[in-house]
């Protein structure tokens, strides 16, 4: 009897540790992405030079005011830096027809160079422009009395890799005096 009651345990202690048995993991699925795939850049993305770090941006305002007020037209300050992708898709976009009619016709630009965000961040303060939030970022001046008359406070720029020309293109015509 007592070797029957040992080949019982024996029997019961393998029972039990085959069912502790770790089991062999599933195997592992493609990864769930978070968030969607990334948008393609509408256009390629060029490189030009746009924002001279040796410019004076006060004295470059002060002059673009003066001219706008003798041309009835309205300053747009344009604040970024070379690097930045949707800086350059901004500035193609401004510069590319039909919208390069409308700014010569209806604006003076100043671009002002911020550096990586830690250049004429007092400029940018100045006219409510909280460059933090993304660059390329807008204000527009009233040509005539040199007051701010938008000012973007959430970014609405820094995506212009993804957005269309119609975006630059309505902004233009909403702002043009």
């Amino acid at each position: 009897m007592k070797k029957f009651r040992g080949v019982v345990l024996a029997s019961s202690l393998l029972v039990l540790a085959a069912g502790c048995k770790k089991e062999t993991a599933p195997a592992p699925e493609a990864p769930v992405a978070s968030q969607p795939a990334a948008k393609p850049p509408v256009v390629p993305i060029p490189s030009n030079h746009i924002y001279d770090e040796n410019a004076d941006p006060k004295a470059d305002i002060a002059a673009a005011q003066k001219k706008a007020k003798a041309e009835h037209k309205n300053v747009i300050l344009d604040f970024g830096g070379d690097w930045c992708g949707d800086c350059q898709v901004l500035y193609y976009y401004l510069h590319k027809s039909p919208n390069a009619e409308v700014l010569k016709k209806n604006f003076v630009l100043v671009p002002v160079w911020i550096g990586r965000m830690d250049h004429n961040v007092d400029i940018a303060a100045k006219y409510g422009v909280p460059i933090k939030k993304g660059v390329p970022a807008l204000a527009v001046l009233d040509g005539q009395s040199g007051n701010v008359i938008y000012s973007q406070a959430q970014g609405e720029f820094a995506d212009m890799r993804h957005m269309d020309e119609k975006y630059a293109t309505d902004f233009l015509d909403r702002w043009k005096p």
